[in-house]
């Protein structure tokens, strides 16, 4: 099982001075969640370091906006995933699927492809005393999967095409995203709009910090 002195290794890989303690998003304060501590910068970045966190960034070291307004609404309403098998996709820190087995899903697999946000996951899942399934790719999950969750996925272009594939993949998809207004697939609705800022704060653009809530179908 890794702690939290493996992460914060794993970080010295590109930010020498880097440190994590546990901390509550602001958004979902009933989770805990081993995140940056910015008070270990006392001042400008290195230049060498700041591009090998460019790189290679530590996304699981913050709980983006998205991630925490997703796993607020779950929380909120638990009846969505409660009983479920629960997939979070590009779990990052495993914020939603904390969520989502704190709300009383029967399973939850946090999937990334980045093996440091897996470890961050199992970390924080052993924080907040819930049990996590972990994968690298969805095809390796054996069981069937009711609900899919996943936070500002669609960044990038490439990953729209895997919209569709989820709604086949799942009952109900669940996305949370602060920078699309219009979700490229009409499976999905919107459900709200919430204001919400990563933590610890990144002060993004005014726009990056309205997530919004879509479901499929």
């Amino acid at each position: 099982m890794p702690t939290l002195l493996d992460l914060e290794r794993q970080m010295r890989r590109t930010l020498s001075k880097s440190r994590l303690r546990f901390t509550a998003p602001p958004y979902c304060s009933s989770i805990q969640l081993a995140l940056f501590d910015p008070a270990v910068l006392e001042g400008p970045i290195p230049h060498e370091e700041a591009q090998a966190i460019v790189a290679e960034p530590a996304y699981w070291s913050f709980c983006w906006a998205s991630g925490q307004v997703l796993a607020a609404f779950i929380l909120e309403n638990p009846e969505r995933v409660k009983g479920k098998v629960v997939a979070d996709i590009g779990c990052g820190s495993g914020v939603v699927a904390i969520a989502a087995s704190m709300a009383g899903a029967r399973e939850v697999w946090a999937c990334d492809i980045d093996d440091d946000a897996l470890r961050a996951a199992q970390v924080n899942a052993q924080q907040n005393n819930v049990t996590l399934q972990y994968t690298k790719q969805l095809c390796d999950i054996p069981s069937r999967l009711e609900v899919i969750a996943a936070a500002d996925v669609l960044y990038d272009r490439d990953n729209y095409h895997l919209l569709d594939q989820w709604c086949s993949a799942a009952d109900t998809v669940l996305l949370a995203d602060s920078r699309m207004k219009q979700i490229p697939s009409k499976q999905f609705t919107r459900l709200d709009t919430f204001e919400a800022r990563t933590w610890p704060n990144l002060n993004e653009f005014e726009d990056f910090n309205k997530v919004r809530i879509y479901c499929s179908p």
